[in-house]
């Protein structure tokens, strides 16, 4: 069970975005060079967001840029734009209710109700973790590797 890679692919471009803003055209192929990831996947991951209203894509020549800030955009909103699914398809139950044994005939539904609660759970969770955040994270990360690296250096 996990969410699928496409989810930190989006949040990698959503950094990348926001932090070339007003320096650098972000295109596919500029994200893909970053992420490692085939630009057709970075177009396919684009046109997600974009779809869901969090980036605008200019056409011809590319460019993406934020269409919200940070703040308002939640890693929920991001998942849901790439999981059509949603969380359900997070965890599943194996088809088994035509058979005999009773255990198989109620699985799913004594499943359903604990599954449900996790699936709550997990998208309350990701409803409060907002771009913003993750852009503060990854600041954090870079000023701690600034500074590691400025105490490791001899005098």
């Amino acid at each position: 069970m996990q969410i699928s890679m496409k989810c930190s692919v989006a949040v990698h471009c959503l950094i990348f975005i926001h932090e070339a803003q007003g320096k650098v055209k972000v295109t596919s192929h500029l994200l893909a060079q970053s992420t490692g990831c085939n630009p057709v996947v970075i177009r396919n991951v684009f046109s997600a967001l974009k779809k869901a209203g969090i980036i605008t894509v200019a056409r011809g020549t590319g460019g993406a840029e934020l269409c919200m800030p940070p703040e308002q955009i939640t890693l929920y909103m991001i998942y849901q734009s790439l999981e059509p699914q949603g969380l359900s398809s997070l965890i599943g139950i194996h088809p088994c209710q035509d058979r005999s044994c009773p255990v198989a005939q109620n699985i799913h539904l004594v499943l359903q109700g604990p599954y449900q609660k996790i699936e709550q759970a997990i998208q309350e969770t990701m409803k409060a973790i907002t771009l913003e955040s993750m852009i503060e994270e990854f600041h954090r990360r870079i000023a701690a590797s600034a500074g590691a690296e400025g105490a490791s250096e001899p005098d």
